[in-house]
């Protein structure tokens, strides 16, 4: 006759797969971003002042926080003098620099270059004569920037399909349409469709805006989330990556979908019976806070990981140019000289 447990045995775990999308996490933007802050700081030395969340991301911004960067809502928080301030991946309006300029700051900017991009698409359409459409989400920091680019009213923005039916360009108007790099690219297709549709003139551009990171982020997504009970996308509410992947996760069939910043904030009556869970992380999300929710469902799982890859990942981008140590150093004996 076997044995019976002992009273004081733990209670068996009950098993859990646990699909890890790749790509997930930070991408070249965001990178290029959190080493701007962290090279100004070893170049400058603390305080170094940041406009707006470098990335939106609560964890990272404590982070450089604790290293001596300040975060300030806007340039008027900054003393006046060469004190380094840095933009963020965002992008901003032409008016930022050319503020930051008038009050002697010395201004480094970390705005992705994918974003850069569709500044200098809006900028060439603007110069051509053409009306500019964005899609995009209102008051987002990089939709604010893009729109920042040219004249007020330059820039129409359009966030719905039902917006494209509403748009009432001038008679005779050339167009061009841009669009914010961290949308759903599923959703984003259907207002360019809508848009085609409506003016079948209008310019496109020549290589898609939404960033690499956001549509490899969704695929994995979507080839994971239709075959898992529940899906959790580790992220910030204000990153609209974030909240993308979560809405793809759910379109594509997952009965739970939910965006985590940290394992304290798991609803743990949401994720109980499961035997299959998705993770995935948003493109300012660190890998420390994946492994942080893994860890989590490992205290209540028999936890087995498994990677799902749909893409590889090798884009780069160097430290903007006045953060380079070669002209770093010559920005500052330029500076000795004056």
């Amino acid at each position: 006759m076997p044995n019976a447990p002992s009273p004081d045995a733990a209670p068996t775990k009950p098993p859990l797969t646990v699909l890890l999308c790749a790509p997930r996490g930070f991408c070249a933007g965001v990178v290029r971003a959190i080493d701007a802050v962290e090279q100004a700081l070893k170049l400058h030395g603390a305080p170094v002042y940041v406009r707006h969340e470098i990335v939106h991301n609560k964890y990272v911004v404590e982070g450089l926080r604790r290293k001596g960067a300040v975060f300030v809502a806007e340039l008027d928080q900054v003393p006046d003098g060469p004190h380094p301030v840095i933009f963020s991946a965002h992008g901003v309006p032409k008016s930022v620099p050319r503020e930051a300029d008038g009050r002697g700051l010395f201004a480094i900017d970390a705005t992705c270059p994918l974003v850069t991009k569709v500044h200098r698409e809006a900028e060439i359409h603007h110069k051509r004569g053409r009306t500019v459409v964005l899609v995009g989400h209102a008051g987002h920091p990089e939709v604010v920037g893009t729109m920042g680019q040219l004249p007020d009213g330059a820039v129409m923005l359009v966030e719905t399909v039902e917006d494209v039916a509403r748009l009432a360009p001038a008679e005779g108007a050339s167009l061009a349409f841009v669009t914010q790099t961290t949308l759903s690219v599923d959703d984003t297709r259907e207002i360019v469709e809508a848009l085609r549709a409506r003016f079948p003139a209008i310019v496109a551009p020549h290589k898609e805006d939404i960033c690499y990171a956001t549509t490899n982020r969704q695929e994995a997504v979507k080839r994971v989330a239709p075959s898992v009970d529940a899906m959790i996308v580790v992220g910030s509410p204000n990153s609209s990556n974030s909240q993308r992947l979560r809405e793809v996760a759910e379109r594509a069939g997952c009965p739970v979908s939910r965006l985590v910043l940290r394992a304290q904030d798991i609803d743990w009556s949401l994720f109980s019976g499961i035997s299959s869970l998705g993770v995935t992380a948003g493109a300012s999300a660190p890998e420390i806070l994946v492994e942080e929710i893994i860890d989590a469902f490992a205290e209540r799982y028999a936890v087995a990981v498994e990677t799902v890859s749909t893409a590889d990942e090798s884009v780069f981008f160097p430290l903007p140019r006045n953060l380079r140590p070669k002209d770093a150093a010559s920005d500052a004996a330029a500076g000795a000289a004056e």
